[in-house]
């Protein structure tokens, strides 16, 4: 059977949420995305793609003397090939460069851009084509080796894609530095419109940070954000603080998730749990904005006061007394009255049973009396 003339690629998500495709860098495969690819498709259909020589896409997808426009339009007939008009895109390093040509000359195409650890030039023609012969000529095995040290931090590596590198087809790989050697649209940037974010490692030898503030200043309204402890592919060495800059440029879940969880439990209360966030705890205070407010307390299905109801009930079934002082708090705020909330708790009595519904009484009695004192309080306050 040929190869196909379509870049390989992998689908994540629902096929009816809005497109984001993410792009790779030199010598990588679409394993580079591992680490936040499965998170975004929660809201994404994601569609992540393999360079040409690289991962499971054909050599003969590009050809000695490439440029990063033949790349775009492989991207483009992917794009096509999946019935999608337009859509989001993200690439690293070359997949950086493939989106700011996208960004140029295909505006129509983009929705919104995010370049990570990229360039609007590399440096310069005479490397590239150096590094092109030397591939050409020795293989990958050379650049395979000394690819740590352009791509992490000192003391951090990632296996696989060391090997994606040492497993690239050498023609195609040098192709792919040819098309990085021609490349240059320090005079275009102004031109591209659409929402734009860029991402710099602050220890990328490759591109620094001054590349990602060049495009930055030239793009009009880009943000740039720059990421500590991070070398060229960040999005594998820095996954969550990536997933998490994405999340808020592309208008996922997580934002809107955070803005209801600080309506029902208050400012107070999720200042606290984002004072205490770690990076042990942070996916997991991610998952709660996103799916329990994010997507289920935003469902227009029940209204904030059922839902109320409905987690007050289970909280007692379960015996979750921290947590039901909290949602009494909530319920509150939600617009429950004391006397309603003791109807949920009585009705629990009958269905989850008089121990559970006696120690619920008791946690809520405490918080709506201390509700009570803090607004004889506030009252005493404002007649002062």
């Amino acid at each position: 059977m040929p190869p196909s003339p379509l870049l390989h690629h992998r689908a994540e998500g629902s096929p009816s949420a809005p497109p984001l495709l993410l792009g790779p860098s030199l010598g990588t495969s679409l394993a580079l995305w591992d680490q936040v690819a499965p998170e975004l498709s929660s809201a994404y259909r994601v569609v992540r793609w393999d360079l040409p020589g690289h991962g499971g896409s054909g050599a003969g997808l590009i050809a000695e003397g490439a440029t990063v426009a033949d790349l775009a339009g492989l991207v483009l007939a992917l794009a096509d090939s999946l019935g999608i008009e337009r859509f989001a895109y993200a690439g690293v390093s070359l997949g950086g460069a493939v989106g700011l040509h996208l960004g140029v000359h295909h505006p129509e195409r983009l929705s919104s851009l995010a370049v990570l650890c990229s360039s609007a030039h590399f440096g310069g023609a005479a490397p590239w084509r150096e590094r092109a012969a030397l591939v050409r000529e020795e293989g990958t095995g050379g650049v395979a080796e000394s690819a740590p040290a352009r791509w992490f931090t000192p003391g951090f590596v990632v296996p696989r894609l060391v090997r994606d590198n040492r497993d690239a087809d050498p023609g195609a790989y040098a192709a792919c530095c040819d098309a990085l050697a021609a490349f240059d649209l320090r005079d275009r940037l102004g031109g591209i419109s659409v929402p734009t974010l860029l991402v710099a490692g602050r220890e990328d030898p490759a591109t620094p940070p001054a590349h990602l503030r060049e495009i930055a200043d030239a793009v009009p309204g880009a943000e740039l954000a720059e990421l500590a402890g991070a070398s060229h592919l960040a999005v594998a060495e820095r996954p969550e603080a990536v997933l998490g800059l994405l999340r808020t440029h592309f208008g996922q879940g997580a934002p809107r998730g955070m803005e209801v969880r600080r309506q029902v439990l208050g400012d107070a209360h999720v200042d606290r749990a984002q004072g205490r966030q770690t990076p042990f705890t942070a996916r997991f205070q991610d998952f709660i904005s996103r799916y329990a407010w994010g997507e289920i307390w935003t469902d227009p299905t029940l209204s904030r006061r059922e839902r109320s109801m409905v987690t007050l009930t289970a909280l007692v079934a379960h015996g979750h007394l921290d947590e039901l002082a909290m949602h009494v708090r909530a319920a509150r705020r939600n617009g429950l009255t004391p006397d309603e909330i003791g109807a949920v708790l009585q009705q629990c009595a009958v269905y989850v049973g008089v121990p559970a519904a006696n120690a619920a009484f008791a946690v809520a009695q405490r918080v709506l009396g201390e509700e009570e004192r803090e607004e004889e309080k506030g009252r005493g306050s404002a007649a002062g």
